[in-house]
């Protein structure tokens, strides 16, 4: 996909289920579903990514020349998910400026087991490599087997330890992929 087509493309995934860039109106409701999926994890304390400063503020915390952030909606405009990527901050030097890291793909239950997962994170990937990055990284929790096994049959492998300075020690599952 080139990169003008990632860039303003929305997909649909299902007839009621659609793939969006974010806009600014979308950053209460996408809030939202990054609070209440992460509470039904019981991932709300210290260390986890519900604490970030960018949940209240994800579009313009994704709108930079190298970063970019999908929402889920409804043929209602409802938001039910998204995903995006972003350099990797703190990465180290012999990772330098090749770096993403897939962050906050999150989707509330409607969303969930009809290929939502999937085809977000082929969006996001396809968006990371037209950006230039070379390798994506994620982190999440041993408790999300689903998202595992998404992310393995996408290519990622799983690695021993965190990447960068993310501030979510919290998780305790690390994966990289070569683009």
């Amino acid at each position: 996909m080139q990169e003008s087509a990632v860039a303003e493309g929305a997909h649909t995934l299902t007839k009621d289920l659609h793939i969006r860039r974010i806009g600014p109106a979308d950053d209460a409701a996408m809030a939202d579903v990054i609070r209440t999926v992460m509470t039904e994890l019981g991932a709300c304390g210290e260390g986890y990514s519900i604490n970030d400063a960018e949940v209240d503020h994800m579009y313009e915390a994704y709108a930079g020349p190298h970063a970019g952030y999908f929402v889920v909606v409804t043929d209602g405009d409802r938001i039910v998910g998204g995903g995006g990527v972003a350099p990797l901050e703190g990465a180290d030097d012999s990772a330098g400026n090749d770096m993403c890291e897939l962050k906050k793909m999150y989707f509330l239950p409607e969303a969930r087991g009809v290929g939502v997962g999937r085809v977000m994170l082929q969006c996001c990937l396809d968006l990371a490599r037209a950006l230039g990055f070379r390798q994506c990284y994620l982190e999440t929790l041993g408790s999300m087997h689903q998202a595992h096994r998404l992310y393995e049959r996408s290519g990622f492998r799983r690695i021993d330890r965190s990447m960068g300075d993310t501030g979510h020690h919290r998780c305790d599952v690390w994966y990289l992929l070569a683009l």
